[in-house]
């Protein structure tokens, strides 16, 4: 008896732990420009903390195209604060992520905190439906390049470069 109501007591805590959370189902994250606090132009907030775009939110089409998976446009220039919609065209399921062994540590809790909800790592949730898109912001990363892929096609090439100015 008292195993069972100590599996029982367990069980509640670990579902209570597993439920919840913000954004739950979502399939697009997109924040609306506008919605930081802005200081002198930029959003501020503690390293790590998701921060929403205060910019332009572009768009890059993951692709198969014949035999070839790829990204439209695989590189792409952006400012800090933008944000970049990926959206499934065909060829799916598609993600976008970034390798931790290409980021920098100080950057890494940015963009790792600036990924769609259900994002594992650095890498957001598959897409398996044409049309569906996650919105990444750049806000709070620093100026530099940044290597990204689609981790299901990793393999055969889907790769590009964001650039932060």
């Amino acid at each position: 008896m008292r195993f069972n109501a100590l599996a029982l007591v367990a069980s509640a805590i670990v579902l209570g732990a597993c439920g919840g959370g913000e954004g739950g189902g979502t399939v697009d994250s997109v924040t609306p420009a506008g919605t930081g606090a802005a200081t002198g132009g930029a959003t501020t907030a503690a390293p790590g903390t998701a921060m929403p775009i205060t910019g332009t939110t572009h768009e890059v089409k993951m692709i198969l195209d014949g035999n070839a998976y790829r990204f439209d446009p695989a590189n792409i220039t952006v400012k800090q604060g933008d944000g970049i919609r990926f959206t499934t065209v065909s060829g799916q399921p598609h993600n976008f992520g970034f390798d931790p062994a290409q980021i920098a540590d100080d950057i890494e809790a940015q963009l790792r905190a600036n990924m769609p909800p259900g994002s594992v790592e650095l890498e957001s949730p598959y897409q398996n439906t044409p049309g569906e898109s996650h919105t990444f912001s750049l806000a709070g990363v620093k100026a530099g390049k940044y290597p990204f892929h689609c981790q299901p096609h990793l393999a055969l090439g889907m790769t590009g470069v964001i650039t932060v100015e």
